[in-house]
Order: structure tokens, then sequence, then C-alpha cells
């Protein structure tokens, strides 16, 4: 039985994927950035490669996108953006690999980075080479936006591996044909099968061998090193405080109020505060966490005073800001500004604050 998106385990989704989608949304005339604020994030946070949206947010902006921009095929237009240099170190790992098999190896090892709840299996014949998409959570009516974007995505992605097309691929996809398909279908340059039993790619083996144009063993080596380390740290920091600081980090307005981080977390507030506990955690730490983080981001900007900064993290005036941040570095604003403490010294002087 799978899971559904209130229950299970969250990973949360890049944010540049719902960054991408709201430009797309705003090139058709959807006001993107109200309905960012709306479903309670912060349209200048999203514009990231390191940071992720929590999975109740990701879905309820996508369902409200489809829904009021009245176009069902937003899943396909997202796939022709995804562009490998915007998958952070997984992407440029994929670039620089040496064949379309080591990449699609890459991609599969490293799904959870773009894409938690798929999994892939690879399936392979004589003549052909067959990878399954499966879902591990009940989407609902997401999961249609989603297989768009990840089938047509890969093959978008493909050709800017090799500069063409694979003659012989296909793609494969489980129920009857969308109504919207046909108005996208100049877009996916290779075959595309409605009524199959699995949502897959399907290509020649001898493509397997097919080299990448833009490989480099070097580079290579280092990306993968950077996926296996984003990869444990996402699979091992995956408890109830990392939750909840995804919601803050990406919260608008900014700080979110207690209640708001409950109820997009689908928990009372009373287990919000217990689940913390459990990890030795409060609301207000993780809160002030992201506040440091954030003013040291805000601090570099020199066109913006103390009074602004202050403004942009929640606080009543620049004195209060000033204080906190003394409490949390043994220096102020304006030391940490004119570089007289390194911006390095402010993660090590938080945790010992908290």
């Amino acid at each position: 039985m799978r899971t559904s998106i209130s229950t299970a385990r969250d990973l949360g989704m890049p944010a540049i994927y719902l960054h991408l989608l709201a430009e797309l949304l705003r090139a058709i005339g959807v006001d993107e950035q109200e309905l960012l604020l709306r479903v309670g994030l912060d349209p200048s946070r999203l514009d990231s490669a390191y940071l992720r949206v929590s999975q109740s947010q990701a879905s309820e902006f996508v369902t409200r996108a489809i829904i009021e921009s009245g176009e069902p095929g937003l899943g396909i237009m997202l796939a022709s953006e995804l562009k490998l240099p915007l998958q952070g170190a997984l992407g440029t790992a994929v670039m620089s690999s040496r064949t379309i098999e080591e990449a699609l190896e890459l991609m599969t090892r490293y799904l959870a980075l773009p894409a938690p709840h798929l999994s892939v299996t690879r399936h392979h014949s004589e003549q052909h080479i067959r990878y399954t998409v499966s879902c591990e959570m009940d989407l609902g009516p997401l999961k249609g936006f989603i297989m768009d974007a990840m089938l047509f995505g890969c093959i978008a992605m493909g050709v800017q591996l090799t500069g063409t097309p694979l003659s012989g691929s296909r793609v494969l996809r489980k129920g009857p044909e969308p109504t919207y398909f046909q108005r996208f279908r100049h877009r996916i340059p290779v075959p595309v099968e409605y009524g199959a039993s699995e949502d897959a790619l399907l290509l020649p083996s001898f493509h397997l061998n097919h080299p990448i144009r833009f490989r480099n063993d070097r580079l290579a080596s280092s990306a993968r090193e950077q996926c296996e380390q984003a990869l444990q740290e996402l699979t091992g920091d995956a408890g109830f405080a990392c939750r909840v600081r995804r919601v803050i980090e990406t919260s608008h307005p900014f700080p979110p109020k207690l209640a708001r981080v409950a109820a997009t977390l689908f928990v009372s507030e009373r287990t919000l505060k217990r689940r913390l506990q459990e990890e030795d955690a409060s609301f207000q730490n993780l809160v002030d966490q992201v506040r440091l983080e954030r003013a040291g981001e805000l601090l570099q900007d020199m066109d913006m005073n103390l009074s602004q900064v202050a403004d942009a993290l929640g606080y009543a005036d620049a004195a209060n800001f000033t204080r906190a941040f003394k409490r949390w570095t043994g220096s102020s604003p304006s030391q940490y500004r004119n570089g007289s403490i390194p911006a390095e010294a402010a993660a090590p002087a938080m945790s010992v604050a908290l």
C-alpha cells in the first residue's frame, strides 16, 4: 500500500523546479508571485540549487498552478526547461559522464536528489534496455504532471548530452492518451506510446555506449563525490526537525508562525513541539538558525541598511536584530558586514549559542 503525501517521508523537492514552474506561469499570464505567496512560499528563495521545499507545499503549488492556469500540460512544459546545469552536482556528473549507460546509472542511483518519491528499475534484454519509473506514494492528480516532467524531461536532457535524439528510443506511458498531449507532441522528439503497462523509457541496447559530448573524467569524479555526499545528507538528515526547517527556509511571511508550519506538515501544534523535543530541537531555535544564515546573506548586500535587513528577518527594528546577532555570533552586524569577523565563523557561533 502506497503512502499519501501527508504521511510519506518528506525529503522535499528542489526549490529550483518550482522557480522554473513559476516562470512558465508568468509566461502564460498567471500571477505566479501571488500564487506562491498564497501557498506560503517566498518567491525570492526559490531560485536556489540548494534549498528544498516541503512536499506538501510543492504539491499544493503545482495543484493550484494547474487549476488556475487551466493548463494540464504544465508537466510537459516544465520538461522542456529542465536543463542539466540546473540539476546541481547531479547535472554536472551526468554531463561529464563517458557514455549514455554511465549517465543513466547516475540518474538511477541519485534519483532521490531531484525526485525522492520516484524509483527506477532497469530491465535489459538482448535488443533493448528499459528504465521503468514508478512512484512510492499516492500522488493523486499530481502523478500525471510528475510523470510528464520526469519522462519527457529525461528525453530533453538526453538530447542535451548527445546533441540529437537517440534513434529507436521510445517513451511508454500507462493509461489513455490525455487530451492535451497532441498540443505538445511537437516538443517530444521520440515516439510516445500510451496504453502501456508501465511508465518507462525504452532505448536500443547499442546506444548504451554512445559517448557524451561533454565527458570529463576529472570533473565527473568530483561531481560524483558531491552527489554521494548530498544523498547521504538528504537521507540521513530526514528527521522531523529537518522537515520543519525546510518549511521555515522558504516561507512567506518570514518567519512563519508555528501554527502555519504545523498545518503545512499535517500535525497539531502540540505534536510539532513534542516531535521536535524528541530530537532535542525547538521551533524557535530552528527559526533562529535560518535567521542567522539569511542575515549573513543579506548583510553582504551593501544596498540594504540594517533596518531593511531587520525587517526582512522579521524583527521590529534594527536594534532587536543587532542584539540577536550579537547573541549568536558575539559581534555586531556592522562588524560582520565590514569583515571584522569571517562569514564561516557565524555557523559555529550559532551552534554554541543555541
